[in-house]
């Protein structure tokens, strides 16, 4: 099982395989023609309340790292996401931030991870 992460304003290729949106809200300026997402998991993504307390402080990440994987270990959802990346042999966790590597898809992918291991 591969997993990568991707910002969705990047160009699709077809080494993404499945492409998974794990953001709450839809990506701004994207088209859902456009997106060439195939499944969207908004339901893993942060709270409102985390995401907005986070607000992609460079100095809040570990915290942020720590309260997310509180807010979704152990819940249905993760299970239903990790249920359907194993169905999968390339999957693409896709997301909307500015930041690179202080997201919750690189959060979520470390999760993942950790119950594929």
């Amino acid at each position: 099982m591969d997993i990568k992460v991707k910002r969705v304003y990047e160009t699709y290729a077809k080494e993404d395989g499945v492409r998974i949106l794990v953001d709450r809200l839809w990506p701004r300026g994207i088209k859902k023609e456009d997106a060439q997402i195939d499944k969207w998991f908004k339901e893993i993504a942060p709270s409102s309340e985390l995401r907005k307390w986070y607000d992609h402080d460079p100095e809040k990440f570990e915290a942020f790292n720590q309260k997310y994987h509180a807010e979704i270990d152990g819940t249905k959802v993760l299970d239903e996401l990790i249920n359907y990346i194993r169905e999968h042999k390339t999957v693409t966790l896709v997301f909307s931030s500015k930041e690179l590597k202080l997201n919750n898809a690189m959060v979520l992918k470390n999760i993942i991870d950790e119950h594929t291991d």
